[in-house]
């Protein structure tokens, strides 16, 4: 079993940044990738930024790339996102999950997917809000 818990969120200017992390525990902490999620009010929960347990592969959506770093503390096993000129639209409720058994990618050989069936474990989420 494998428990992941996000930290790091919090009330920001448009503008600002924040870094939130994600604390993998538990009996196994055998993981192949993590991925973080974002789920605004009245819409559906999207990708945002994914990473291969190496470190290896990565990806962000559309939306966030060239704003958002992802990175990991193997040793913490810890899994950073580092959000930079943070938008009113990037408001919302951000999950990490983890992927297990596999590297789940976009196509063989690709980026890790966003695709959240990919995903087996979640955490509870940790709310982001950008003021205008």
């Amino acid at each position: 079993q494998l428990q992941l818990v996000e930290s790091g969120g919090g009330l920001v200017q448009a503008g600002g940044s924040l870094t939130l992390s994600c604390v993998a525990s538990g009996v196994t902490l055998d993981y192949d990738a993590i991925g973080w999620f974002r789920q605004a009010p009245g819409r559906e929960r999207e990708g945002v930024s994914s990473i291969s347990n190496s470190g290896a592969s990565i990806n962000y959506a559309d939306s966030v790339r060239g704003r958002f770093t992802v990175s990991r503390d193997s040793a913490k096993h810890t899994v950073y996102l580092r959000m930079d000129s943070l938008k009113p639209e990037d408001t919302g409720t951000y999950y990490c999950a983890a992927a297990q058994g596999f590297v789940p990618t976009v196509y063989p050989g690709g980026p890790v997917t966003l695709r959240e069936y990919e995903y087996y474990y979640w955490g509870q989420g940790t709310q982001v809000t950008v003021s205008a």
